[in-house]
């Protein structure tokens, strides 16, 4: 790990020799705070960032536990601490990018910036095996649009041990990315990775569960993102005017893909108003979340093919075929 930037002055003095975790992660949270970073890649706040950065660099998972508040971080682990908390700040990059992982449905992820930061509360969904929607021993086919980092591909993978998973996503870095997850946990061979743009070049099927966390970011937000978002690749953020760009022309291909009894699960964050705006008779189930996170809708294979061609009509209104 680099020494701290030459260029950053730290808010508030660094914790000297013989300091114990805990009190470096109240110094982290302090010059976090001071510093004025953003919060949203994994955490919320700075004393929960300040403990991921320092447990990271004492070489602990970040959900220590009580008995290593008092533990001395050894010089090493001081300076790694002090190098990525100044990095925090000067580069503005996610805490996930520095350390190289990131945490969903409780398991651990690599990432890197070719990748969105995973942070759905489609996790929750996933390990409740995406009851009372569907009975899960029944589930034998998945498909996840725009896997990203593939993350949603392989929780679903480890929590449905009969299905077999499709991840596609038209970014060959991100499906890289995917891969090495995917080996990392053990079911590369139940995860088949495709590259493909939505439905384009998705082999003939019929799934149980579609999954899709795309692009939905409208351009009114794309404008006011704090610079840690921009770190991120725009390609998986980016929807268009209403943050539609994507989802409508998904919902119009769907039908071909879903199986009779399966379900489409699409997260759709803020752009959930322009949605319901664009198709006001359609029944979404918008899902709640005891653990934080909206924007998410579920549709019943009838219901998506009841509503095809009000689906193909709002996408071809915008040159979406």
């Amino acid at each position: 790990m680099p020494a701290a930037p030459a260029e950053h002055s730290f808010y508030i003095t660094p914790p000297g020799p013989g300091t114990v975790l805990a009190d470096w992660v109240r110094w982290a949270a302090a010059e976090l705070e001071a510093a004025g970073v953003h919060f949203g890649h994994g955490t919320d706040n700075a004393v929960d960032e300040a403990a991921w950065l320092v447990s990271h660099a004492a070489g602990l998972p970040p959900d220590f536990g009580p008995a290593d508040h008092g533990r001395v971080l050894d010089p090493g682990a001081a300076a790694r601490a002090r190098a990525l908390v100044a990095r925090r700040i000067v580069e503005r990059r996610p805490a996930a990018y520095l350390l190289g992982e990131a945490w969903f449905a409780g398991r651990r992820f690599y990432v890197d910036e070719r990748v969105l930061v995973p942070r759905s509360p489609l996790a929750e969904l996933i390990l409740d095996h995406f009851t009372p929607w569907v009975e899960p021993e029944r589930v034998e086919r998945v498909l996840d649009l725009c896997t990203g980092s593939g993350c949603i591909a392989v929780a679903c993978a480890l929590e449905l041990p009969r299905a077999q998973v499709d991840a596609s996503d038209v970014d060959p870095g991100a499906l890289e990315v995917a891969a090495r997850n995917a080996a990392a946990h053990g079911v590369a061979k139940r995860v088949r990775l495709i590259r493909s743009d939505l439905f384009a070049e998705i082999p003939p099927a019929r799934y149980d569960v579609i999954v899709s966390n795309p692009p939905y970011v409208d351009a009114a937000d794309m404008a006011a993102l704090p610079e840690e978002y921009r770190r991120e690749p725009a390609l998986g953020l980016a929807a268009g005017d209403d943050g539609l760009d994507l989802v409508l022309p998904l919902l119009a291909a769907a039908p071909d893909f879903l199986a009779p009894g399966g379900i489409l699960v699409v997260e759709v964050g803020r752009s959930a108003a322009a949605l319901e705006a664009c198709l006001p008779r359609v029944p979404f189930t918008w899902l709640e979340f005891s653990r934080g996170g909206e924007g998410v809708f579920l549709l019943h294979a009838e219901d998506v093919v009841r509503y095809r061609a009000q689906f193909v009509e709002a996408a071809s209104s915008r040159g979406n075929p």
